[in-house]
């Protein structure tokens, strides 16, 4: 850089100590993680007892709400932990590439599901239904409560609003289980048991392709879903004393925290001092920004004029 081109200083303002988004509630979701736990271990003992591949199927959607609730554990649990001159940024990734494992898990969980309604379809086994139908109002009953003990979270909370809405899907296993069962007491009819197990594994694939899909683009650092970076750049421009943005970036450390880093071409005669702090308030008011790192640099009126005839 030539001395009489326009000089760059380094500016940034971190925010410390960021939480995940269930920070709040981790209370509450450490007792609906026990809650799931001990019923999944319920459904899977009745399923093999009853010999009810919906219960199993509802066991292992139950298992993509466990995972859930552990991931959104492990992510206040590692926030909490101070970073290092080694881990500059904590262990927050952590919680992502146990996303990708569990939705791997998962995945093969919903096609063992899908093989084995299958072999159901061609020759049924025997069912028993009653105790395959108290076991399923017990499911309901645990998700009903689930859900009471996440609804005051969920309303401000990302990861309480996913694990709110990962328990509603469960609820509606166990509704589906709930039906299988009055059919076969009623009926006999045992084809039933593994189409409630197909529709069950229906609700378990989607669910898993979106944690497997939003953890890769965490890993890939996208944009976090939501943010619009010509709006963000748009914000900056508006503020006092800005000339003009570049190399701008925004990206995901872990569920609920954000980052963004820019360069900031202040006015002449602007003070630095007030810019970067109104630069900081508006990433971290107006787009939820954690952590954002902001480079100014010196506005220069012949360079830019030169550019613009180059």
């Amino acid at each position: 850089m030539s001395p009489e081109g326009s000089s760059s200083t380094p500016r940034r303002m971190h925010r410390h100590g960021a939480q995940s988004a269930a920070a709040a509630g981790a209370r509450r979701l450490a007792l609906v993680l026990g809650l799931v736990v001990a019923y999944l271990v319920v459904e899977v003992v009745g399923g093999l007892l009853t010999n009810s591949l919906a219960l199993l199927a509802d066991a292992g959607h139950m298992g993509t709400d466990a995972a859930g609730l552990v991931l959104a554990l492990l992510a206040i649990w590692f926030a909490r932990r101070p970073a290092t001159a080694e881990k500059s940024f904590g262990y927050y990734r952590i919680e992502i590439f146990a996303a990708v494992a569990n939705a791997v898990i998962l995945f093969g969980v919903a096609g063992f599901i899908l093989y084995e309604a299958i072999q159901r379809f061609a020759a049924p086994p025997e069912v028993v239904g009653v105790p395959m139908l108290g076991i399923a109002a017990v499911g309901l009953l645990v998700n009903l409560i689930a859900m009471r003990l996440l609804h005051a979270g969920a309303q401000g909370s990302l990861n309480l609003r996913g694990a709110y809405l990962e328990v509603l899907g469960d609820l509606l296993g166990s509704i589906a289980v709930i039906v299988a069962g009055l059919v076969i007491v009623v009926t006999g009819w045992n084809p039933i048991d593994p189409i409630a197990s197909v529709l069950i594994a229906g609700l378990i694939l989607p669910r898993t392709w979106g944690l497997l899909r939003e953890a890769v683009d965490v890993l890939l650092q996208a944009t976090p879903k939501g943010v619009d970076l010509d709006e963000v750049r748009q914000h900056i421009l508006r503020a006092e004393g800005v000339a003009d943005a570049h190399d701008l970036h925004a990206w995901t450390l872990t569920s609920g925290i954000h980052v963004v880093s820019a360069h900031v071409v202040m006015r002449a005669g602007c003070d630095p001092a007030r810019v970067l702090e109104e630069l900081c308030a508006c990433l971290t008011d107006d787009f939820d920004m954690e952590h954002s790192t902001i480079q100014l640099e010196t506005f220069d009126r012949r360079r830019l004029e030169h550019g613009a005839h180059a």
